[in-house]
């Protein structure tokens, strides 16, 4: 180094990094309220459930809380961590999160994301509560979706432990609203964590193939009822939230399935011998632990009686599946919503984004998918709030949660695909909350049953119970006559559910035609003229509809004025 160089010589100038200004920025989509921005949230509970609203406002300022965006980001960034030992050798198959995962669990908690159905009293007003809990669970999905699993899960669990005396102690704890992660006794704790652990390797989706098995152990109290135990021994190809602090799960007992439940940590205190094999690297739903499990000698509480364990989970699974839909919608939701606030906010050409007449077909589009997923997800929510008391309701959710499970999941990566695309390159940036529901998208779809199995059960339902073709009949017949275009849908679906009962080659198309009919129906019923235009315009096959392979394709039936009266009624920021 020359050594005449003066500091000053080398001290760089104050502007050296200034190349440029920045500018034209888009604004972060926060600093919002999710559910009282939302004119179709709010509307939604101030007919079937107001007793909720200011528990939907409280948890929609916090969807919108920049620190809690960022509580997600950071989540996501920092992966769950499997420690198989402690650091003297003792086997504790425990996992590790970033602080960031708790919080956010515990915000969930507290707001009630995963019970406020069963914590509802319908003696004091609080009716509807699934529909309630619905829309609660369609606003975390757009706070983070990884805590989305166990809140659902939990939500699920309550059929089960509700069904089996020896597990009143667990559906007690599964309303707790303060979450807590240890791995002390369920006695001992404000709230549990629940976990599903049911498919295998070579089964998947086909829970008949199980190669687990129980034997019986012994029965005794357990928690002031008489539990019976099993020993469980197999594996579990994927298990969701192995931390949790209990699982419903399958085996077989003399070759027939059965239903158990398995703490994870056991009356006495001490751990049950429960292995967790690896952490799943998965493309997306990255701040949830997702894993392999091994049975060895587990210790597990019998549920149900031998032989029908795939009866008692599929009672759970309607849950779980309409969980699956809400939050769907409500990603899309979110997805609309962080494409709004960036093309309004951000410029091309001299004016907004969202005001070229191009993007504005994009997102009126966009927002007409997103409000009829919305709707029909919340139908299906009131129908399982009717399940006990109306046959109606009750044939009706048969079919409807399985072809809105399929079809919301399905449609979900599309209008993640399309929010990105309104982001640009931008979206596609880890640092953006974009890339991360690009990721997150089609999870849903493959979760609880693919497409084709969502499919194949709105088929069986159609076939075994044939009185849910009556039930839809009569859910359409109220709209019957006041539009052509719904009559002339409604008359088109019942074409092909005539056609798929005969052949499953058309499951998918009379799914999807079951799905539209119900949306529009909703769509009549509750939202404004130009949304009903649109979705008529390019969404009714019978009618030809004028619409391409894309969103951004409506065409002569929809015009720019109408689009951006749908625009103004999607746009949370106001």
């Amino acid at each position: 180094m020359n050594q005449s160089l003066s500091s000053n010589t080398l001290a760089a100038p104050a502007n050296r990094y200034q190349t440029h200004e920045v500018r034209n920025q888009a604004q972060p989509a926060s600093g919002f309220n999710a559910f009282s921005g939302d004119a179709v949230l709010t509307s939604a509970i101030r007919r079937e459930a107001p007793w909720a609203a200011a528990r939907c406002d409280a948890l929609g300022a916090v969807a919108g809380d920049a620190n809690v965006q960022e509580l997600a980001r950071l989540a996501n960034r920092h992966n769950p961590e499997l420690k198989t030992h402690d650091r003297f050798g003792h086997r504790i198959d425990w996992v590790e999160f970033h602080p960031s995962w708790h919080e956010l669990m515990s915000l969930a908690w507290q707001h009630e994301v995963p019970n406020l159905s069963w914590r509802a009293n319908a003696r004091n007003g609080e009716s509807n509560g699934h529909y309630a809990r619905a829309v609660l669970s369609y606003l975390w999905n757009q706070v983070e979706q990884g805590t989305a699993c166990p809140t659902g899960m939990a939500y699920a669990s309550y059929a089960g432990f509700s069904a089996e005396p020896a597990l009143a102690i667990w559906a007690e704890k599964s309303r707790g609203t303060q979450y807590e992660f240890s791995r002390r006794e369920v006695g001992d704790k404000p709230s549990v964590v629940i976990g599903y652990a049911m498919t295998e390797k070579q089964g998947g989706s086909d829970l008949r193939e199980t190669q687990t098995t129980a034997r019986f152990s012994h029965s005794d109290s357990y928690h002031g009822a008489t539990a019976h135990w099993y020993e469980l021994t197999g594996h579990k190809w994927f298990c969701s939230v192995p931390q949790s602090d209990g699982f419903f799960t399958l085996a077989k007992v003399d070759g027939d399935v059965t239903c158990f439940f398995l703490p994870r940590t056991l009356p006495d205190g001490s751990f049950n011998r429960f292995f967790v094999q690896r952490l799943k690297d998965k493309a997306g739903n990255r701040s949830n632990a997702s894993s392999e499990v091994e049975y060895a000698g587990t210790l597990a509480i019998r549920v149900g009686e031998e032989g029908r364990g795939i009866r008692e989970i599929l009672s759970h699974a309607h849950l779980t599946r309409l969980d699956f839909a809400v939050g769907s919608a409500g990603l899309m939701r979110q997805a609309l919503t962080l494409a709004l606030q960036h093309t309004t906010t951000r410029t091309a050409f001299s004016t907004p984004i969202a005001d070229r007449p191009m993007m504005r077909n994009v997102l009126a589009d966009m927002a007409v998918e997103v409000e009829a997923a919305t709707l029909f997800a919340l139908r299906v929510a009131k129908a399982t709030d009717g399940m006990e008391t109306s046959e109606h309701e009750r044939l009706l959710a048969r079919v409807a949660t399985p072809a809105a499970k399929f079809f919301n999941c399905s449609r979900a990566p599309a209008i993640a695909n399309e929010a990105l695309q309104c982001h640009g390159g931008n979206g596609f940036i880890e640092e953006n909350p974009m890339a991360r529901l690009y990721r997150e998208a089609p999870l849903n779809s493959v979760w609880e049953g693919t497409a084709n199995m969502m499919c194949m059960d709105v088929r069986r339902a159609m076939s075994r119970t044939p009185e849910v073709v009556d039930a839809l009949e009569s859910e359409w017949s109220a709209q019957a006559r006041q539009d052509p275009r719904f009559d002339a849908l409604a008359a088109r679906t019942r074409q092909l559910i005539a056609a798929a009962r005969e052949d499953e080659f058309y499951a998918r198309p009379m799914t999807e035609a079951v799905a539209r009919t119900l949306q529009a129906a909703e769509l009549l019923r509750y939202s404004t003229s130009e949304v009903v235009d649109a979705f008529f315009s390019t969404r009714a096959p019978a009618q030809g509809g004028d619409w391409g392979s894309h969103f951004g394709t409506m065409g002569g039936g929809v015009t720019s004025a109408q689009a951006e009266h749908i625009v103004k009624r999607a746009n949370v920021f106001g």
